[in-house]
């Protein structure tokens, strides 16, 4: 081999292999990149899927509520001296069969009441009772609990929902109307005697559900009475 060929080959450089510095930063950018866009579609993703539980979380509870409304008016049972359904405009006061005959009677009472986050729908419930003297007592409570509630009453009553406004009509002879304070349901039927005569051919109730939830607007709902003959209102 020539002298020449040997100092030619000793001056060439062997290859090199792997990635310059540039390619490297290059790189790293790209994956930084790609691991935000990434990062903002799964949050996006958790912030949709949480929107979706608040929704659903808060349809169950105005379905609940609107359930036990109608179960409420649907056991509506008078039982003298008592009216049963009453509205003072700040509570809807009622009397209603147990759930089991053998408990006897309960006293139901649904109001709106300011809280620290909005105002809020809620129910209060007596325990069962079996006479007359327990039955005006659990009234009396039930407008207590409505206006400045003890530490008992409000240890029975439930938060139903977040609501603005509440309005109540009740059907009478054949025309909606509303309740005024204080007033038997139905006049119509006191005056002819009949039996369960303050309850109302119908009621309907109209919720004004808060701005800023998953759920807004006006909702009405009207109950008629199982027992009413002819049309429904």
């Amino acid at each position: 081999m020539k002298a020449s060929e040997m100092t030619s080959r000793r001056g060439q450089r062997p290859s090199a292999n792997g990635f310059t510095l540039v390619e490297l930063l290059v790189a790293i950018a790209i994956l930084a990149l790609l691991a935000l866009l990434s990062w903002r579609g799964l949050d996006a993703m958790a912030r949709g899927q949480a929107r979706t539980h608040e929704r659903a979380d808060e349809l169950l509870a105005l379905q609940a509520g609107l359930t036990q409304w109608s179960d409420d008016l649907d056991a509506l049972m008078q039982e003298p001296p008592l009216p049963a359904i009453a509205w003072d405009g700040r509570v809807l006061r009622l009397t209603r069969t147990a759930p089991s005959a053998s408990d006897g009677m309960l006293v139901v009472a649904w109001t709106r009441r300011d809280a620290g986050d909005g105002s809020r729908w809620l129910r209060w419930q007596s325990p069962p009772l079996h006479t007359v003297g327990d039955l005006t007592q659990a009234w009396a409570a039930a407008q207590q609990w409505a206006q400045s509630p003890a530490e008992r009453d409000a240890a029975r009553d439930i938060d139903v929902l977040p609501l603005t406004n509440w309005q109540l009509y009740f059907f009478v002879g054949g025309a909606w109307t509303a309740p005024q304070s204080g007033a038997a349901a139905n006049p119509l039927l006191l005056a002819m005697g009949a039996q369960n005569a303050s309850v109302p051919d119908g009621v309907r109730l109209v919720l004004t559900l808060p701005s800023g939830h998953a759920l807004a607007g006006t909702l009405t709902q009207d109950w008629v009475r199982p027992t009413l003959g002819g049309a429904a209102p």
